[in-house]
Order: C-alpha cells, then sequence, then structure tokens
C-alpha cells in the first residue's frame, strides 16, 4: 500500500500545475489561448518563440492540464481545459503578485498607472452602459483575436490602426478600450492615445477573457 495519503496525492498533482505555470514563456501562452484556440505555429508567432520552444511550452501545460489539445484536419489546435477556471487562476496570480512582490508593483506604477490613472470601468458597470446605449466599446487587440470572440457590439481598431482610424470613433460618446487581459499593454496605449486627442476614454478593468468567464454574452465573427 503507498504510504502517500490523500491529502499528499493532492499536494503533488497540484504542485505539478503550479510548476507548470513558473514560466514567463507558459503564462503569455495561456494569456493567447484565453482568446481562442491557436495552432502551434500561431502561437509561436505570437508569442515571438521559435515553433520548438512553443511546443515545448504547450506540453507542458498539458502534462498539468491546463491546456488541451484537438485535431482539425492536419491541424492540432490547442485550447484551454476548464478556461473559466485558468482565467481565475491567472487572475489571481496577479493579484498575489501585486500585492507581495515589490518589483511587480513598481511596474504597475511605473507603466500602468502612468499611463492610466482613472479608475477603470468594472464588468457590471460596462453592462448597464451598453444596456442603455451609452458607450462605444473599443476592441484593440489583433482582428483576428476579435474574429474569435469579442463583446458585444465592440469596433475593432487594432492598435497600429488607430491614429489612421480615429474618425470611426464618435468624439462626442465615451469609449470603453479592452483587450487581451489586465496586464495587456494596449488598451494602455490606446487610451493614452486617445485621451490626448481630446476623446472621454476608460479602459475595462481587465479584457475578454474575463469578460467570457464570467459568463457574460459574447459574438463572434463566423
Amino acid at each position: 500500500m503507498s504510504s502517500t495519503g490523500p491529502k499528499q496525492a493532492i499536494y503533488e498533482n497540484l504542485a505539478e500545475v503550479a510548476q507548470a505555470l513558473g514560466h514567463a514563456h507558459r503564462l503569455e501562452l495561456l494569456e493567447h489561448l484565453a482568446q481562442g484556440v491557436r495552432t502551434v505555429e500561431e502561437l509561436s508567432v505570437r508569442a515571438h518563440l521559435t515553433f520548438a520552444n512553443t511546443s515545448r511550452h504547450l506540453q507542458i501545460l498539458r502534462r498539468a492540464r491546463l491546456v488541451e489539445t484537438e485535431r482539425r484536419g492536419k491541424n492540432v489546435l490547442y485550447r484551454l481545459a476548464g478556461e473559466s477556471e485558468v482565467v481565475a487562476l491567472l487572475k489571481a496570480l496577479g493579484r498575489v503578485g501585486e500585492r507581495n512582490v515589490a518589483e511587480i508593483g513598481r511596474v504597475v506604477t511605473d507603466y500602468f498607472q502612468a499611463r492610466d490613472a482613472l479608475e477603470p470601468v468594472s464588468r457590471d458597470d460596462l453592462v448597464a452602459r451598453l444596456r442603455d446605449d451609452l458607450v462605444t466599446v473599443l476592441d484593440v487587440r489583433p482582428e483576428d483575436e476579435f474574429a474569435l470572440g469579442h463583446l458585444p457590439g465592440a469596433l475593432n481598431i487594432p492598435l497600429a490602426e488607430l491614429e489612421r482610424r480615429l474618425g470611426e470613433l464618435p468624439k462626442g460618446r465615451e469609449v470603453v478600450a479592452y483587450c487581451r487581459g489586465p496586464y495587456c499593454v494596449l488598451s494602455f496605449e490606446a487610451v493614452a492615445e486617445l485621451r490626448v486627442r481630446g476623446y472621454r476614454v476608460r479602459r475595462l478593468e481587465d479584457g475578454f477573457p474575463e469578460w467570457k468567464a464570467a459568463g457574460l454574452p459574447v459574438e463572434s465573427v463566423a
């Protein structure tokens, strides 16, 4: 009979999950997968990693049951395994880091808060504003991520195209911008640029994955 008790068995398996999270590249891959299903090739481009390195990290995440695969024709697609739970886990990790790790706090203050010190819009608040048609929701992620899923009625203008497409944003209407998650720089940069140009703009409190994980309605491009 094994000398490992039930608690120890659980902790050993939890430790494997924790170890799988213990690399910056794997955290970034999870963030990309939180936007929707991806191939290894697509993920390697997004994360600026080699194909081999991306595949190795994905296998570690798969062994820890954080991601799963699906074959479509010749392609193997990766997705989060238990999407809501993994998104919540990443969010909790961020909260602990912001509270307990001084360097994370400095980055949040020096980079993120320097670009947007205003209180972000909560999900509940945005739901109410959308219901009353009071805001324009701006998705600044790349077009292919927007196609996989986005907030209802959102206007997709990737950050790199924002200056050229300003005419699509009504000047007298409040804008709420969002991107991939709480540490995605795209929405912070978009907010800073739009405020300089006189727009009334705020950020959503996190991003698309958290909105979806909360069970709120989403749309996709067929």
